[in-house]
């Protein structure tokens, strides 16, 4: 029975002594993972903007990196979500370097359907939550988030309607020249149509024009969209814009003119 006893004392005090060093290896072992990190780039897909995240991970220690997950959360300066991204990888062998990109797609045509539809206008600060998890050694789970502000620039930022000018058509109908202009402050390119609505003071439309645009990044455009009038017609009290874009379709956006 001592020996039993002195038998189980000693397995007892093994697996407490390779559970030590498990531990500690599994720890040093921990420190020499190294990332490393490429150039972020933005693309377009469809609707949405790409934004992806380039990077290495090498596992220099001696245990297997298992169920790596990051995952990104992106909402607006009020907290409402914008997008949710993940990236998943079974595993990462001792001694492999791993190449990985994580990809967040931001949906303008969502934006325009939705309560977000004021970041197509306004440039803003969103709110990135990085969710990293993962197992290493099939034994320790690891988990850190991280909260970071990205910079957002409007597609159709300082929208804006110019001092209308007239000018005789013929006996019955002026020409209105209606100014819009708009800057892009996005990384995609903006083209399409712009519809406008003008509407007296009762809350009638009394008139209408299109125009088509183009505006590259960080580029501004303006014209003079040409609508007819009745002759006579006064107290013009608003103007009503709808776009039709590749990316989105919005609209009314209505601007106060008085």
């Amino acid at each position: 029975m001592k020996q039993a006893v002195r038998a189980l004392g000693w397995a007892t005090s093994i697996f407490w002594i390779m559970l030590l060093l498990f531990t500690v290896t599994a720890v040093y072992s921990a420190f020499q993972i190294s990332p490393s990190f490429g150039d972020p780039s933005v693309s377009a897909s469809g609707d949405a903007l790409i934004v992806s995240l380039p990077f290495d991970l090498y596992n220099g220690g001696f245990y297997d990196i298992s169920r790596f997950n990051i995952t990104t959360v992106v909402s607006d300066s009020h907290g409402s979500e914008i997008s949710s991204s993940s990236t998943f990888v079974a595993t990462i062998s001792k001694g492999e370097n791993t190449s990985i990109t994580h990809n967040m797609s931001l949906s303008i045509g969502q934006m325009a359907s939705s309560d977000l539809s004021f970041l197509l206008f306004n440039d803003s600060e969103l709110n990135v939550t990085a969710i990293l998890k993962l197992t290493y050694a099939n034994a320790f789970p690891f988990e850190i988030t991280v909260n970071i502000s990205m910079p957002w620039g409007a597609p159709l930022a300082n929208l804006a309607i110019g001092d209308i000018s007239i000018t005789p058509l013929n006996s019955t109908h002026v020409r209105a020249f209606v100014p819009l202009s708009f800057e892009n402050h996005s990384y995609l390119e903006m083209s399409g149509t712009a519809r406008l609505e003008l509407v007296d003071g009762i809350g009638n439309v009394v008139g209408g024009g299109a125009t088509i645009f183009y505006a590259p990044p960080e580029n501004r455009f303006e014209t003079n969209v040409a609508v007819t009038l009745l002759s006579g017609t006064s107290n013009i009290r608003e103007a009503r814009l709808h776009f039709q874009t590749p990316l989105f379709t919005y609209g009314p956006m209505v601007i106060p003119l008085v």
